[in-house]
């Protein structure tokens, strides 16, 4: 009876490891489905991790362009500062010099045109009388010339000042 005994619990043994076995396998083919999972997982975090890194690469390339970009943005603008104060400079040269022809030159030569027609009023002889019509030929042309060059430096300064605005 013992045995017999003996044996109905090692066969209610062995059903309980048969059944404790099945349990294991189940687990371990869900560990194995799950395993899985995680492979399929850390496969996908590696194939993301390499496009992010690609994407960094890029940014990092984009932004070094940007800054290459904004230092030559800088330059352009630095080289256009230096333009735009040599065209005020070269202005108001300009302004000066049509200051100078208008007063230190015109002044001068109005006063001569005055004094010669003076001059041609005054009886005298004939040599000096051809000497007035010389005077007064240079002075006419001086003074030609300088109304042109008043007209062609006022241009320039019109001209200078709309390309500034």
């Amino acid at each position: 009876m013992k045995t017999h005994k003996n044996f109905t619990n090692l066969l209610l043994a062995n059903k309980e490891l048969a059944f404790q076995n099945k349990e294991k396998e189940k687990r371990a083919a869900e560990l194995l489905l799950a395993n899985d999972e995680l492979v399929f997982q850390n496969e996908e975090k590696e194939k993301r991790a390499i496009e992010l890194i690609e994407a960094n690469r890029e940014l990092l390339f984009q932004n070094q362009e940007k800054v290459k970009r904004a230092e030559e943005l800088d330059y352009a603008n630095q080289e256009l500062l230096r333009v735009e104060k040599y065209q005020k400079d070269y202005i108001d040269g300009l302004e000066k010099m049509l200051y100078m022809i208008s007063h230190e030159v015109r002044q001068p030569l109005a006063h001569l045109v005055g004094l010669s027609g003076l001059l041609e009023k005054i009886q005298t002889s004939g040599t000096l009388k051809k000497l007035l019509d010389y005077v007064r030929q240079s002075i006419n042309a001086l003074d030609t010339y300088t109304r042109d060059l008043t007209k062609f430096a006022t241009n320039l300064v019109k001209k200078g000042k709309k390309r500034t605005n």
